[in-house]
């Protein structure tokens, strides 16, 4: 419930502005952010799993999270996330004809450090985005990428290695 109050609250101020407020508030609802991290509106924390957001980071207005509390999203150091990304640790198994969706999933999401994340991307449940990668805008992120690539598409495949 306080994550869900936060979240309205935190709409209330300005996109761009008032980063260490947002940053105390995010700390009260028990969200690991860095002392530096700048955390933009727009955005919106759902359920009570762990979120860690990493040091000099920085979250476009409009990332979402779907945390899980079987499912801790870990967001590294210096990464940028742009707008309207959205973070998906939950899933279902496919089921009978009956009802597909079965039983449900849950699974961490890892970003690591010196990562750039494009605007619209959805990163899903199992994955884990090695360090100084590149998510083109409108990725949808099913599989790990490795350190130092570049992925692009829906879904995302690695289309280039980048220099470490």
């Amino acid at each position: 419930m306080l994550r869900h109050l936060l979240n309205f609250v935190l709409l209330a101020l300005p996109p761009s502005r008032c980063f260490g407020l947002r940053r105390l508030l995010l700390k009260l609802a028990r969200i690991d952010v860095a002392n530096d991290a700048c955390v933009c509106g727009g955005g919106w924390i759902y359920g009570r799993g762990q979120l860690s957001i990493g040091k000099g980071t920085w979250l476009s207005p409009g990332a979402v999270f779907y945390t899980h509390p079987d499912a801790a999203i870990q967001i590294g150091d210096r990464c940028d996330i742009g707008p309207e990304v959205r973070f998906i640790p939950g899933g279902h198994l496919i089921a009978s004809a009956h009802r597909r969706a079965g039983q449900g999933t849950a699974r961490r999401i890892s970003v690591g450090n010196g990562t750039w994340i494009g605007a619209g991307s959805q990163i899903l449940g199992g994955v884990e985005i090695g360090e100084g990668c590149v998510i083109a805008a409108g990725a949808v992120v099913t599989r790990d990428v490795p350190a130092n690539s570049l992925a692009a598409g829906v879904p995302a495949v690695v289309k280039r290695q980048l220099p470490p």
